[in-house]
């Protein structure tokens, strides 16, 4: 309500986590497990179905309205708008709404592919695997690729040793003074910039972000080589079983590529901007802003090695109703329920709001939600998620002045220094064996 009224606040549930010092949930994985019905783990075929078809329809539908914004403009729409500037204004305004709904379209698609991924559309692992890869490769994403590496990401999530994406920088990256030594002045030379120059870097990780990630592994696990990238079978990113699988995402992304080729040369390089590389940029955006926003909230801790555990990697995301009803519609769930995603990760998106409800009645106060505007909370985590220190076995982020926004339960920190260890916590959450959904090996979720 608090950021309805101002879209420039922190929300109420924010302003609450900022109040008390951070406590690791004591909630066990079982009860978590216990409190979600299996039928809502399994996929109702018929339905994934539905929305497959339902976004394809929505995309083709909207290329055909796309090529047909010119051709009415020629006619001042019918004879229903003035030809002269009231024509071109309209001719913009419909390319822009294009753009806007296009490329939230793609998000779904994005997040459809992502759930096949996952084994969570259909049964059979055949057409889970078909269905994500043609959905993937047509937004020129390296379907096997990312599917690994995301698979990697769920099972360490917010571990600064072996989690893949979003890693916070280390002070030391910034060539900082160790903390203790550390003046206003050092901050200041490594972080104050203009207003300017800060949307400069924001649009450059929004609409290049994912790319970078992909071809750089910027932000990713810092524990490959620079220049690690998805799309070599040698990277060290894959195991070699997985190299035929990136060699299959590759010729995809080739064959994909070759077909706009050709489709400019039919139909110019102005059709395939407005049509198809506009809106790719869009979905680009909408990836980078919500998985970035998944894990990255000054509110929210990262764990090394001492202290992390499955049940409180999974307890560290949060949900937002990113776009509201569009959010709901057209990207799946994939912020709203993103809690219950990494701890049900074969559940269907469609199951999530249900998920959702259970598990906050187990977390209670350990479940993170935001109603912060979002697009502020993505200015406020860009700007407040800078660094994390060097020590520590429970951190959190700090901004440009050097501070945490929130810090560590007293008695918490008391017990880490006496050798508390998450293993303790491991004992109390009765793990559960896994599948690992790449290789199909039986593993743990908590291996190191």
């Amino acid at each position: 309500m608090l950021s309805a009224l101002n879209p420039f606040k922190n929300s109420r549930e924010y302003e609450a986590r900022l109040r008390k010092p951070f406590v690791p949930t004591s909630v066990t994985l079982k009860q978590v497990h216990d409190a979600v019905p299996k039928e809502l783990l399994k996929p109702n075929e018929w339905l994934s179905m539905y929305y497959v078809l339902r976004d394809v329809a929505l995309c083709s539908g909207f290329f055909f309205l796309a090529s047909q914004i010119d051709p009415w403009a020629k006619t001042s729409y019918g004879g229903y708008v003035e030809p002269g500037w009231q024509t071109t204004t309209a001719r913009w305004a419909l390319w822009a709404a294009y753009w806007w709904f296009q490329g939230l379209t793609w998000g779904g698609i994005f997040c459809l592919g992502h759930d096949a991924g996952h084994g969570t559309l259909f049964n059979s692992k055949i057409l889970n695997q078909t269905v994500g890869y043609i959905l993937h490769v047509f937004l020129l994403i390296p379907y096997s690729a990312w599917r690994s590496t995301h698979h990697a990401h769920h099972k360490a999530n917010v571990s600064m040793e072996r989690d893949e994406n979003y890693l916070p920088h280390l002070r030391s990256e910034y060539k900082l003074p160790e903390e203790k030594k550390a003046q206003p002045a050092d901050y200041a030379e490594v972080f104050e910039e203009t207003p300017i120059w800060t949307l400069t870097r924001m649009l450059i990780m929004q609409g290049m972000g994912w790319w970078l990630y992909l071809t750089r592994n910027t932000l990713g696990a810092k524990m490959y080589p620079p220049g690690t990238n998805h799309f070599s079978p040698w990277s060290p990113l894959f195991k070699p079983a997985q190299r035929p699988a990136i060699i299959v995402s590759d010729i995809g992304l080739v064959c994909m590529t070759t077909v706009l080729y050709l489709w400019t040369r039919q139909c110019g390089l102005s059709a395939f901007i407005k049509c198809y590389f506009i809106p790719y940029l869009m979905v680009n955006h909408w990836i980078v802003m919500f998985t970035y926003l998944h894990h990255s909230d000054p509110t929210i801790p990262h764990y090394r090695r001492g202290q992390w555990s499955f049940m409180r990697g999974a307890s560290a995301t949060v949900d937002r109703p990113l776009m509201g009803w569009m959010g709901r519609f057209f990207l799946h769930n994939i912020s709203h329920d993103h809690v219950a995603h990494h701890f049900f990760i074969k559940a269907p998106f469609y199951n999530g709001p249900k998920i959702t409800k259970l598990i906050r009645r187990v977390l209670q106060d350990d479940y993170n939600y935001d109603t912060t505007n979002t697009w502020y909370a993505l200015y406020r985590s860009f700007t407040q998620c800078l660094f994390v220190e060097e020590e520590g076995e429970i951190i959190f982020y700090k901004n440009k002045y050097g501070k945490a926004a929130r810090e560590v339960d007293e008695k918490v920190l008391q017990e880490i220094s006496q050798g508390w260890n998450s293993k303790a916590q491991d004992a109390l959450d009765e793990k559960e064996p896994m599948t690992d959904e790449v290789t199909g090996e039986p593993t743990d979720v908590e291996t190191q």
